[in-house]
């Protein structure tokens, strides 16, 4: 039960204190009620009485004395049931009253209007009285009046005047109260799963703390995706608004790919989804009828470092093409040699230096900024391992750029060049790279000889940084969601369309 009394007590305890409340409240009402009921029809008998008395004309004559005048007064009053009747004079002294001390005395009138020839009906020491005035023959003046009257009961006499029915609805009302407190309680209990109201305090206060205290976004939906609980760092990670909880998923500021996700049109473990220059992997699990539960881990540093470390690896193959390609070169000449084709020899050093000169050539003659030509360079080693010819578009032309917008180029040639390669799968083809400068942006175009991208898709992979669904030549990664968040930050745009392969073009404001 503990200390603090179990749920069905507490509940018990309270329910006696409303039953308790209710019943002084209705013994009030009641007994103002009856008090009310009593003056009215108490005052209604007492100006009868004092009427009948004051119309005999033994009252009116002013010959009659206080032994004449007792007779009516006490018969009047054994049948009417009035506690008194007193008969007095214009001038208040009593001549008449069942009570001889108050014989010769002054009647006290209150506020009555009696002296001025009206009758009245009023309250007066805790008594219901009336008076009624006796006028002369000529009707013009007061020459006695009556006064009839009866007690008021105290407060509680009407309750025990009849204490069995006080009793009866005390008991009912008990019963009821304690039955409907029982069922209550059990009802109550059933739905916090046997918990008692300290426990539930504890479970949510721990529920609080754990929600808050974790380094992972927490977002509660109902059937409805209606947001019913986040804590704040989930609240960081998508960059909801203070009013959110209560909000549904659609109403909310968020890509159609988070919608997705927390509404459950897509699943999946581990989703990756890009928020505001974040990277982001959601879990979504539902729970039976009641909605479902999402959490979030921001991998945008495992992102920066993954990016990093591929940067490294490309790196690391290009150095590994070009030892190779010159690996093979210098077995080339070496058989040469031995076979002693020295023209040949001569002839194929001018060819390979030619080739590679001419290509450093145009990319160092169209492109002015250092860190583009070194990856254009770097990518057509790669390029030519793979069987695939790198070239430029004949009007391609860059000056030196400002070193964000540099680092922006870089992210999207690099990955452009990347999903070309991919896109061929291994076969022989070419990829062109065209880059623009204009007044006031820089366009960058990469076209490849494969298959192209379906249709339906153009825009899912840039949407999502990711597709379920392969393309005709296979599926995309993330870099192409990576290339779309650089461009929109800069308030730019990425597409792609078909012509003889696909061709992806990329606009950065400079």
């Amino acid at each position: 039960m503990g200390a603090r009394g179990s749920l069905a007590r507490q509940l018990l305890a309270w329910q006696l204190v409303v039953v308790s409340c209710l019943l002084c409240a209705v013994g009030v009402l009641a007994v103002v009620q009856a008090g009310n009921n009593f003056r009215t029809t108490e005052g209604r008998r007492a100006l009868s009485v004092a009427e009948s008395v004051a119309a005999q004309g033994v009252v009116g004559d002013l010959e009659n004395g206080p032994w004449e005048l007792n007779a009516p007064a006490e018969t009047a009053r054994s049948f009417s049931g009035v506690d008194s009747v007193v008969i007095a004079g214009a001038d208040r002294y009593v001549l008449a009253s069942p009570d001889p001390g108050q014989l010769r005395t002054t009647l006290d009138i209150g506020e009555s209007t009696v002296l001025s020839g009206r009758s009245w009906v009023g309250d007066i020491d805790g008594s219901i009285v009336a008076h009624v005035p006796v006028l002369d023959e000529k009707g013009g003046k007061v020459v006695r009046m009556v006064a009839a009257g009866s007690k008021s009961p105290g407060f509680f006499a009407g309750v025990l005047d009849s204490p069995d029915n006080a009793l009866r609805v005390l008991g009912v009302a008990l019963v009821i109260g304690v039955s409907g407190s029982l069922l209550l309680a059990r009802r109550v209990k059933n739905q916090t799963l046997g918990l008692e109201p300290h426990e539930i305090t504890a479970l949510v206060e721990n529920r609080e703390a754990l929600l808050h205290g974790i380094k992972e976004g927490v977002v509660g939906l109902d059937p409805q995706h209606r947001i019913t609980l986040v804590n704040e760092h989930a609240r960081e990670l998508l960059a909801l608004p203070e009013d959110a909880v209560g909000r549904s998923v659609e109403d909310l500021d968020l890509n159609e790919r988070i919608r997705d996700l927390l509404t459950g049109r897509a699943t999946g473990a581990d989703q990756i989804v890009l928020r505001q220059g974040k990277v982001l992997t959601l879990n979504r699990m539902p729970i039976d009828v009641r909605g479902a539960v999402v959490t979030l881990r921001d991998r945008t540093d495992l992102m920066t470092l993954r990016d990093e470390l591929d940067a490294s690896r490309n790196a690391t193959d290009t150095l590994r093409a070009q030892a190779h390609e010159f690996s093979n070169r210098l077995h080339t000449i070496s058989g040469l040699l031995e076979l002693g084709e020295y023209d040949e020899v001569r002839g194929y050093v001018s060819r390979i230096s030619s080739a590679q000169g001419e290509w450093r050539a145009e990319v160092g003659s169209r492109i002015g900024d250092p860190a583009v030509a070194a990856l254009l360079i770097a990518k057509a080693s790669l390029a030519a391992e793979r069987g695939v010819g790198l070239r430029m578009a004949p009007d391609s032309e860059l000056d030196r750029v400002e070193d964000a917008l540099s680092t922006d180029l870089v992210t999207v040639l690099g990955n452009f060049v990347d999903n070309a390669l991919d896109a061929l799968g291994g076969q022989r083809g070419w990829i062109e790279v065209g880059v623009w400068q204009e007044e006031d942006e820089v366009r960058v175009e990469v076209r490849d000889s494969g298959p192209g991208v379906a249709p339906e898709i153009a825009e899912e992979v840039f949407e999502h940084g990711f597709t379920t669904k392969a393309a005709a030549h296979g599926q995309r990664g993330l870099g192409l969601a990576l290339i779309r968040q650089a461009c929109v930050r800069r308030g730019g745009s990425v597409e792609v369309h078909n012509d003889d392969g696909a061709v992806f073009t990329a606009r950065l404001p400079r």
